[in-house]
């Protein structure tokens, strides 16, 4: 099924990256916000119109803000079908049951995707590329189902069949206990001397990245999911509570690291199915300009795949180190193409 014209009711990262991806696949695109300015920027950048009747039409709100919308655009658009993108999917649920909307012509769905920073200026049409999006389509009319589908297809990301309240269950380990954590470790750090965090590094980082995200949004999610994410947090608390009774004991820290690694290694890779095992190539470049994208050319020359990178440099230092993470084999061509060719390459770790 091809959509021709597509409604996004919400201009924030979330629905102005649909509208990007939507225009770059040649679907016309109305936006729509009650911040003017989110919906005048929204529109800059899709620049998809269409005279077509809209086929689908997506709330991509903030879960309050739903059940003010649902009549509305349902009077408006009686013939079209309606999904939404929120995090919560039992609460939604509800909203449309006692709602003009029929629930067979709506379609409860979450794409699993987002940035810790928000707004129509964060969209990217390539935001969804390669992520699954959850769909419960359990009583629901074919075609609407079929529209919603062909929108995620179109984005790149591929349906997963998932019952709303299992679904809930399942954001609430994979993504709102991580940002409660991210946030709690975060919050510690206010207490801390300024001298100290210069000695900050990438796992301090990586650990509270998504603590910058937007309070409003999370405050929206967090509660109309609390009770999925109850159980998970006292259950923290618990271990917790066990780790502090028991710091002074190897045994048992260790314990703790092992089950963490035993967590962290269920986690699929990137593109989804098994985690991939990399191999991690240390490189140490000149602070200069041109310096990275050098080392990207030798890559393509080289036929090696990156799949992710990190660099470590600070303020003044006139080097700078850049890890790349490669398959086995792709690390062991790229560090010989890299040594022919002067650069610096370290011993590779697994």
């Amino acid at each position: 099924m091809t959509l021709s014209h597509v409604k996004i009711v919400g201009s924030g990262l979330i629905g102005t990256s649909i509208g990007l991806g939507l225009a770059l696949k040649g679907v016309g695109v109305t936006m729509q916000d009650l911040d003017s300015r989110a919906q005048g920027l929204a529109d800059d950048l899709v620049k998809s119109a269409s005279s077509n009747p809209i086929e689908l039409v997506i709330f991509a709100t903030p879960i309050g803000a739903l059940e003010s919308l649902i009549d509305g655009e349902f009077a408006a658009n009686p013939n079209a079908a309606f999904i939404d993108i929120s995090s919560v999917k039992s609460k939604v649920k509800v909203e449309v049951a006692t709602s003009t909307l029929p629930p067979y012509r709506f379609l409860p769905t979450h794409p699993m995707a987002g940035r810790e920073v928000g707004g129509a200026e964060s969209a990217r049409a390539d935001l969804f590329q390669g992520r699954p999006w959850v769909i419960d389509s359990q009583g629901v009319d074919s075609d609407v189902v079929e529209k919603a589908t062909s929108l995620i297809e179109l984005l790149g990301a591929h349906a997963i069949e998932l019952d709303s309240s299992e679904h809930d269950k399942a954001v609430a380990l994979v993504s709102h206990l991580p940002q409660v954590v991210s946030s709690l470790l975060a919050k510690q750090l206010n207490g801390g001397e300024g001298r100290w965090l210069d000695l900050a590094g990438a796992g301090l980082r990586d650990t509270t990245r998504i603590a910058g995200s937007d309070s409003k949004l999370w405050r929206e999610i967090i509660t109309a999911n609390s009770a999925a994410l109850a159980p998970l947090l006292r259950s923290l608390h618990s271990d917790l509570s066990e780790l502090i009774s028991h710091l002074e004991d190897e045994e048992s820290v260790a314990s703790l690291i092992i089950e963490g690694q035993k967590g962290r290694a269920r986690i699929p890779g990137k593109h989804g199915g098994k985690a991939r095992e990399y191999t991690y190539l240390p490189i140490v470049i000149e602070d200069k300009p041109g310096q990275l994208a050098s080392l990207f050319d030798e890559c393509a020359s080289a036929e090696v795949n990156v799949e992710d990178l990190t660099i470590e440099h600070s303020p003044g230092q006139f080097t700078g180190l850049i890890t790349l993470a490669l398959s086995a084999s792709d690390a062991d061509t790229l560090s010989e193409h890299l040594k022919k060719n002067g650069w610096s390459v370290h011993s590779p770790r697994k």
